[in-house]
C-alpha cells in the first residue's frame, strides 16, 4: 500500500469558501474517506490565505516513503519560505 499526503475537503463547501485539511492517507482511499493524520489546513479564500502545517511531522511521514501530492508539496515549500498562519 501507498502512503500520500493530500488535501482533504471536509465538510459540506459552500461555493467560493472552500478550506482544506492537510493529511496523510492510503493511496487507495476516497479523498473525503477516513485518513491517517492530519498534519495542517489551508484556506485560499482568506485575504491573506491561512496556511497551517506541522512541518515536523510533515518531514517524518516523507522520510517513512509517503508522497506528497504537488499542490502540497507546494503548500510545504510556501510555508518554509515564510507564508504562515496570519
Amino acid at each position: 500500500m501507498s502512503v500520500v499526503i493530500r488535501l482533504r475537503k471536509p465538510g459540506k463547501a459552500v461555493k467560493g469558501r472552500r478550506h482544506y485539511k492537510i493529511v496523510v492517507d492510503e493511496n487507495r482511499t476516497k479523498i473525503d474517506g477516513s485518513f491517517i493524520d492530519e498534519l495542517g489546513y489551508y484556506d485560499p479564500s482568506k485575504k491573506p490565505m491561512l496556511l497551517k502545517l506541522d512541518v515536523e511531522r510533515y518531514d517524518q511521514w516523507v522520510q517513512k516513503g509517503a508522497k506528497p501530492s504537488d499542490t502540497v508539496a507546494t503548500l510545504a515549500k510556501r510555508y518554509r519560505k515564510g507564508v504562515k498562519e496570519e
